[in-house]
């Protein structure tokens, strides 16, 4: 991490330092003050709790100084209007210092996964940073970049949005040399209108691409293919032909997936440790933005090789005699699928437990009835939570599935303990649903003692 002063850092971001405290300094920034470490900035936050108040706690953890709007005390401040602006202003001034290539991976989902996946190849030839967890909002992506190491080659820099100019703000801070779009799909339609509003809201990540930077996009996404005309893009897919960087599934041992490349450098194998075809294409716009970065296909193998699933996100192990499948940290109509589909694979017994699908707005029926019918054909029961659980059911009752193997519940509790009476040892269990739902909750009751 680069070691800022606190009037290196005022100066940046329009702040006011006591000059007794103007020579302080920093080593990253954390706006949990449960979480701070020695030498970061505590960025104290108003929202449901006034971060001011933590001030003295932060600082009593080892934080060097604080980034506020008044100072409740003689600590080693920067005071400024509005700290989470001043957050992103010094943000963006410590990234144009840092002499290091950035990658910004949005969409609508993958985005972690593929950041993932790409910073595990890199890190083969590049010393490379990443976006840590889900720092990819207005305050994750600056303390992001903020936490990176001064001798950083490559940044990878996740990029989430869910409302218009949220993506034009975060690009402005990471000026990313390289734009890698992972699909657009309907997750947050609910605030963006439609897919075409997601795509225009995405596509603000363009406002702050570099001079002749470089674009990677997925070509199974017509939306996407009128970029050519104005950027040098590069494509990946697995069903248009015209992709530059083309992928076919291959058959493979349990436990993985396995697909062949066919790029500029050649036709190649590639073997990942993740079940489920969704994978393949997160695995292609790594291994496209790799390629375009000047690694070859033994590191690309190597680092994909390498990649392990982040907490929370089709992490797979067994428990009490079960196979979990637990993908918990958040759903939308694309990534329920897909989870869906390799429960379907299993050749045991096959349980769904999903939650609502959130922030889908005029599509919210229609796509949980279309996720039940989508599960009636991959599982063996099904049991829902949420508003629209009974929709879910619906649907699965429409495409086949008995009335007695799915149910709607009403509270994490009546579905733990449902589940407890239906499921046997032997049984695959899928735990999916939007992060507000907290499914984590509900598998955690089920594996509780009684």
């Amino acid at each position: 991490m680069s070691r800022l002063t606190l009037q290196q850092a005022a100066q940046w971001c329009g702040g006011a330092v006591d000059p007794k405290y103007a020579q302080v300094s920093f080593l990253g920034a954390n706006n949990d003050s449960r979480e701070i470490q020695p030498g970061q900035l505590f960025v104290a936050l108003s929202g449901n709790r006034d971060g001011h108040a933590f001030i003295p706690m932060a600082m009593q953890a080892g934080a060097a100084a604080v980034l506020c709007t008044h100072c409740p005390g003689d600590y080693p401040a920067i005071v400024a209007p509005n700290p989470r602006k001043a957050l992103g202003d010094i943000a963006r001034q410590l990234r144009l210092q840092m002499n290091m290539t950035v990658v910004g991976v949005t969409g609508s989902v993958g985005k972690s996964t593929t950041k993932e996946m790409l910073a595990s190849v890199l890190e083969r030839k590049y010393v490379t940073g990443r976006s840590p967890a889900n720092h990819n909002n207005d305050i994750g992506l600056p303390m992001a970049i903020l936490a990176l190491p001064e001798d950083t080659q490559v940044a990878v820099l996740e990029m989430g949005m869910n409302h218009f100019g949220e993506m034009a703000y975060l690009t402005s801070i990471a000026r990313p040399d390289m734009a890698v779009i992972t699909n657009i799909g309907t997750m947050h339609i609910e605030h963006l209108g439609s897919r075409g509003g997601i795509l225009k809201a995405k596509l603000e990540i363009l406002q702050g691409l570099r001079p002749g930077g470089k674009l990677v996009l997925n070509g199974d996404e017509p939306m996407l293919w009128a970029l050519r005309e104005k950027y040098e893009a590069t494509y990946f897919g697995m069903d248009n032909p015209q992709c530059q960087v083309r992928g076919r599934q291959i058959p493979t041992a349990a436990g993985g997936c396995a697909f062949l490349a066919a790029t500029a450098a050649g036709e190649y194998p590639v073997i990942l440790p993740v079940e489920g075809r969704h994978y393949i294409c997160d695995a292609l716009a790594a291994l496209a933005a790799a390629e375009c970065l000047g690694v070859g296909p033994a590191d690309i193998c190597q680092g994909l090789a390498d990649y392990r699933s982040l907490a929370g996100r089709q992490e797979v192990f067994t428990a009490k005699g079960y196979e979990i499948i637990k993908d918990c940290y958040n759903a939308g109509p694309e990534s329920m699928a897909a989870a869906l589909e390799v429960l379907g694979s299993r050749p045991t017994r096959r349980i769904a437990v999903l939650g609502d699908m959130l922030e889908l707005g005029s599509c919210t029926q229609a796509e949980h009835y279309r996720i039940g019918r989508i599960a009636a054909a991959n599982c063996d029961m099904l049991f829902t939570l949420g508003k629209n659980g009974p929709r879910v059911v619906g649907g699965a009752l429409t495409g086949g599935m008995r009335p007695d193997r799915a149910t709607a519940c009403d509270t994490p509790q009546d579905l733990a303990e449902l589940l407890r009476s239906r499921a046997k040892p032997g049984d695959t269990l899928l735990f999916k649903g939007s992060r507000g739902m907290k499914m984590e909750q509900v598998l955690e009751l089920f594996l509780a003692e009684r």
